[in-house]
């Protein structure tokens, strides 16, 4: 494998990364900890989670087991965190362990076999583990957000009924080999 993959995998953390800072960002406060049951998880329980499975999956990622025996997963899922600002402390800090990891890594360290829980993979699939993983927590994010800002919330992507006005566009530019998230992150979206 070439530094493509590595390049692509971490554009594509970035994004997700990006709706989710762009979900925040939309919220109140106390919207960041509503649940809509006792048996569902708020947005800052889902935080706490990717925070804490950030931290064991990538620390010492190349040497030791990626489920570290510090971590207490089932406090991740208890809604305890005292507000926004450590919140974001949080989400700062497990997602800068992931991406220092990534950006270590050389394409010769792909085939090496890391664990996690004693189960043996190949670099390249603890890290598509993680990108199946890391967005589909990202989405419940963002569905929570959505649910909460109601008639507020602003499109993170392509906003409803305007595809066929987006992708004229897209069709009128020359082709070229670009990234799909590099129109998504720091800030941008789609021009309808």
């Amino acid at each position: 494998m070439t530094n493509d993959y590595l390049e692509s995998t971490k554009k594509q953390f970035a994004y997700y990364k990006s709706l989710g800072e762009k979900t925040f960002s939309q919220l109140p406060d106390d919207k960041l900890f509503w649940q809509y049951n006792n048996e569902s998880n708020s947005i800052a329980m889902i935080v706490k989670h990717l925070w804490g499975n950030m931290l064991s999956r990538w620390t010492d990622f190349l040497e030791s087991d990626g489920e570290k025996a510090w971590r207490n997963r089932d406090a991740e899922f208890e809604n305890d965190i005292s507000g926004r600002e450590e919140l974001l402390s949080k989400w700062e800090e497990g997602w800068a362990c992931l991406l220092n990891a990534l950006n270590a890594l050389t394409p010769a360290d792909l085939e090496r076999i890391i664990y996690i829980r004693n189960q043996g993979h190949t670099v390249t699939e603890a890290i598509n583990r993680q990108l199946a993983h890391y967005p589909y927590h990202v989405g419940q994010i963002v569905f929570i957000g959505k649910l909460a800002c109601d008639q507020a919330w602003a499109s993170l992507s392509i906003p409803k009924g305007s595809s066929q006005t987006y992708n004229a566009d897209k069709f009128a530019q020359p082709k070229e080999r670009k990234h799909f998230t590099e129109e998504f992150i720091g800030g941008q979206k789609p021009q309808v």
